[in-house]
């Protein structure tokens, strides 16, 4: 399948690595196109991929096509090509352009899904949330699963869901990269070096999410699994609590919630 990326910036660089690291697709498969043509000559060649002029040649030489430019220049750079995007595959990872918003511009019989990536797609690690609704046939809904799954776990809610699930996707990588990073500092203030705080606090992150993951056992009994009475982990525990530190959470993403309305 050859992939074009009409956009590319971190998302689509995200996307675009993962597929390589996992041999979803070839470098010369894919194609991308962007604004600012010097600056993706270089991201082209960093990743041996194919840089094309504009989003027409991009379209016409892919099979399936991602949308990755901010969601307001969607309508005005999909519009002069909607036509040659009637014969591809088209996945959106524009936030906040629901199936509904391109059935307003696109071509009528365009077959095109939205989605929400997350940035450790490019490690083969992230999570790709799918509006339920789409207009993708059945072949081409198994042929989008199956690349995007080799990128990242593929779950699909409802449209009046999928900003929320955006939202804990989305943002969550910057939340736990905070929280690494605090951990960490909480290490190196107590004499471990920099460099090993930081490994064994993502591991931390990365080995508690993938047990959750595997075992199905509720972040609760996980938490009290590990704090014995009168123990040192429910003093840190009691600490955290003390501070707020779910209410911290819930009240981000809360706020996150709130900027987009």
């Amino acid at each position: 399948m050859k992939i074009g990326f009409i956009g590319f910036g971190n998302m689509a660089q995200a996307l675009a690595e993962g597929f390589l690291l996992k041999q979803a697709a070839v470098p010369e498969d894919i194609y991308a196109c962007a604004r600012n043509w010097e600056k993706l000559e270089a991201n082209a060649k960093k990743y041996g991929i194919c840089p094309c002029r504009d989003a027409a040649e991009t379209a016409e030489r892919s099979d399936l096509v991602v949308v990755a430019v901010k969601p307001y220049q969607v309508e005005e750079v999909l519009t002069p090509v909607k036509e040659i995007l009637k014969d591809k595959i088209v996945v959106s990872v524009a936030a906040g352009m629901p199936f509904e918003t391109y059935e307003r511009f696109l071509a009528p019989g365009t077959r095109h899904i939205s989605t929400v990536p997350n940035t450790p797609v490019s490690i083969g690690e992230g999570i790709v949330v799918c509006e339920d609704i789409h207009s993708l046939t059945d072949e081409d809904y198994r042929q989008f699963r199956e690349l995007f799954s080799q990128v990242g776990v593929v779950v699909s809610v409802g449209t009046k869901l999928l900003g929320i699930a955006g939202t804990v996707c989305g943002c969550g990588p910057a939340f736990a990269a905070m929280f690494i990073e605090a951990l960490a500092d909480a290490a190196v203030l107590h004499g471990i070096p920099r460099d090993l705080a930081y490994q064994m606090a993502s591991q931390v992150v990365a080995g508690t999410g993938k047990l959750q993951e595997a075992s199905g056992t509720h972040p609760a009994a996980m938490k009290d699994a590990v704090c014995s009475p009168g123990g040192t982990t429910i003093v840190g525990v009691a600490a955290l609590e003390r501070k707020g530190f779910r209410s911290a959470v819930i009240d981000a993403v809360d706020a996150v919630e709130h900027k987009k309305k």
